[in-house]
């Protein structure tokens, strides 16, 4: 006999964005399988030229780090990664002022210190999301027993997504009466652009119904169209009477400033009393990423006009890979729907229109991370996707759907019409 797991340890199941990745890991053949792997948001571009620097010269006898010694810092951060999390707020032209902040390990970590401050473990009162959602928020749901509770958006035929109806929203929030809404005005999953004139909207809606107003930032200067960056710290007193203190932003390192890797992210509020109990909440972990806060922190110094500079070429970068992308995958799968890339990383493919009732996403990203194969260019390949339903409160909901990431190389991203159309004709033919 041994010991049990816990019921709670005993349920898990890796979350969505990694499940094709560990699937694929236990494959027999995949020393000889080339991957192109957009399953998860695991950016392959360089990280600011700033923090390239700072991060070559960690050994330099004038760094912090010369002597091999890599202390503890306190727990809300150092000061040059705050300020850099500040300054990179400022640079859109927003007041910092009131804006209390700590570092975290990761926007995952400051996702769940938020989840934490709002509603508390084991909480009856639940997090409002939109559905489809980022697939933490209710993974995190999970491990602290809070309750999610969302207002759906469908995907239209031609790749965009229902308006928000403000009038439901407001009937689940008198219905469920949760703790926070949460947006993601840059939106992962869906790759949708949340307008300024959406968010004083639902801000107005938290306010009537004094619940907290939580925004993840993590893609807030990747947007693609013609407005300009959306955010809660856009939203003036004079535009929502009362927003003050009611606000706090999940940030990170790991999008924008291409530094997945590096697990730096934040905390933000404009509540004094939330960001003092945040910071003695995450005493417990005792601090972020010393190394992490020391390269990120260079980021304090550059000018606001630099940081725009920045903003410009990654969405550049990103609006060259995405648009064409969706026209090849429209042109190779005729009845693929594909939505448009107004923001963030993302893309959302659904197969519903072309697929049988036996079809499920899910199955399919095994069947590609497990077996499937094309032969491209004098070598094998295969796929790594994101099942979308483990992005839906009620994973029915995304059956026939997957996301893309566009974190591969672009030749690699390239060759993901022709190896999707391949491997879904073998899936349907076995």
């Amino acid at each position: 006999m041994t010991p049990q797991i816990s019921t709670h340890f005993y349920q898990r199941l890796p979350s969505a964005i990694r499940q094709a990745q560990i699937v694929f890991s236990q494959r027999k053949d995949k020393d000889l399988i080339r991957v192109v792997n957009l399953a998860i948001g695991n950016v392959s571009l360089p990280m600011h030229p700033a923090m390239q620097k700072r991060m070559k010269n960690l050994g330099e006898a004038n760094s912090e780090f010369a002597d091999g010694i890599v202390k503890y810092t306190p727990s809300v951060g150092t000061d040059n990664a705050r300020n850099a999390l500040l300054n990179i707020i400022g640079s859109e032209g927003i007041d910092v002022s009131h804006l209390n902040c700590m570092i975290t390990d990761g926007g995952s970590q400051a996702m769940e210190i938020m989840m934490l401050g709002v509603c508390g473990p084991s909480s009856k009162r639940p997090l409002m999301l939109l559905d489809p959602a980022y697939t933490n928020y209710i993974e995190f749901g999970k491990r602290l027993s809070i309750p999610i509770i969302t207002s759906e958006r469908k995907i239209s035929n031609d790749g965009s997504f229902t308006p928000l109806d403000f009038n439901v929203i407001n009937e689940v929030i008198k219905q469920n009466n949760p703790k926070a809404f949460l947006v993601i005005p840059s939106d992962n999953p869906t790759g949708q652009f949340m307008k300024q004139s959406d968010l004083i909207a639902l801000a107005r809606i938290c306010v009537k119904n004094d619940i907290w107003f939580v925004s993840d930032e993590a893609y807030r200067q990747l947007y693609y169209g013609d407005d300009t960056s959306s955010s809660i710290w856009k939203i003036l007193e004079k535009d929502v009477p009362g927003i003050m203190g009611s606000r706090i932003s999940i940030e990170s390192a790991s999008k924008v400033w291409n530094a997945c890797g590096l697990r730096i992210g934040g905390l933000v509020t404009d509540n004094l009393k939330f960001h003092t109990k945040a910071v003695s909440e995450y005493t417990a972990n005792l601090c972020a990423n010393a190394i992490g806060q020391e390269i990120y922190g260079t980021l304090a110094h550059e000018s606001h006009e630099s940081l725009q500079s920045w903003y410009t070429s990654q969405r550049d970068y990103y609006r060259s890979i995405m648009l064409p992308l969706r026209d090849e995958l429209q042109k190779q799968i005729p009845g693929l729907i594909v939505t448009n890339p107004e923001a963030a990383i993302y893309l959302i493919v659904d197969f519903r229109n072309i697929c049988d009732n036996k079809f499920n996403g899910s199955d399919f990203v095994q069947y590609c991370a497990a077996e499937g194969k094309v032969e491209l260019d004098g070598n094998n390949y295969t796929l790594l996707l994101a099942p979308m339903s483990g992005f839906y409160s009620d994973p029915a909901k995304g059956r026939t759907q997957m996301r893309l990431a566009m974190v591969e190389p672009k030749n690699l991203i390239e060759k993901t019409p022709k190896l999707l159309f391949e491997l879904y004709n073998s899936y349907c033919e076995r």
